[in-house]
């Protein structure tokens, strides 16, 4: 946590802490994805979704304003590909990626809807854009580590911005939409992808983040960049 607290783009962190602290959760979440039928039909099919996000080629063509379109300049922007998410959640030696069975499969998509999870909130890459969503994500999943992360970055961040951010709100905000929103790891991604971003969202029931919006807004009003004054 401290090595991640020091840079918040050293994403093999988060691939430690949540290992190390997530226990069964994963099993758990797991068995309540195959409860549902949407779970049950994506688990047919199998899909890997790295490839299809990092072809970015089809993605420009669909319509404006449509998640796929979004994502892609989104990712552009950022300087992330899917195959980069994958590469730092293997630098960490394990036997257990060697076992191709579900639950393997399904951990993998936890981590391959990351990046599009931030096109469906609202929440951007900022320290707390990041904070925020590991709360939706922890409503949506569970997770110790995962909640852990989320209470640090927003305690971290909460030191150093002021104080009518009410940084705290922003990720209990988090944590409110990832409940009231449908799950996101039970839809159909590809199907998503032409979409309206706007109606995918009124869908799935994603409300705005808007006490983020509100944080930038009041550093800024301070004279500060809030991807350096809410830096965790």
């Amino acid at each position: 946590m401290q090595r991640l607290i020091a840079n918040k783009e050293d994403t093999e962190q988060v691939f430690h802490i949540i290992e190390s602290l997530n226990g069964s959760s994963t099993l758990k979440d797991f068995e309540r994805f195959m409860a549902t039928e949407q779970g049950q039909a994506q688990l047919r099919k199998r899909t890997f979704l790295p490839p299809i996000l990092d072809d970015h080629a089809p993605l420009h063509e669909m319509p404006n304003g449509s998640v796929g379109r979004t994502y892609a300049e989104f990712m552009e922007r950022e300087g992330l590909s899917a195959a980069g998410l994958v590469a730092e959640s293997e630098k960490r030696p394990a036997p257990w990626r060697d076992i191709k069975d579900d639950l393997l499969w399904y951990g993998n998509r936890l981590r391959d809807t990351h990046d599009m999870m931030h096109i469906l909130t609202g929440y951007g890459r900022d320290a707390l854009g990041e904070a925020a969503l590991l709360g939706f994500t922890h409503s949506q999943h569970g997770g110790l580590g995962v909640s852990f992360i989320a209470f640090m970055g927003g305690r971290q961040i909460a030191k150093a911005a002021p104080r009518d951010a009410r940084i705290r709100e922003v990720i209990r905000e988090g944590r409110r939409n990832g409940k009231l929103a449908s799950r996101i790891i039970e839809q159909d991604i590809e199907a998503l992808l032409p979409r309206q971003l706007d109606e995918v969202r009124r869908e799935l029931n994603i409300h705005e983040p808007a006490a983020y919006r509100r944080a930038h807004e009041v550093v800024r009003a301070h004279g500060l960049d809030p991807y350096q004054a809410m830096a965790a």
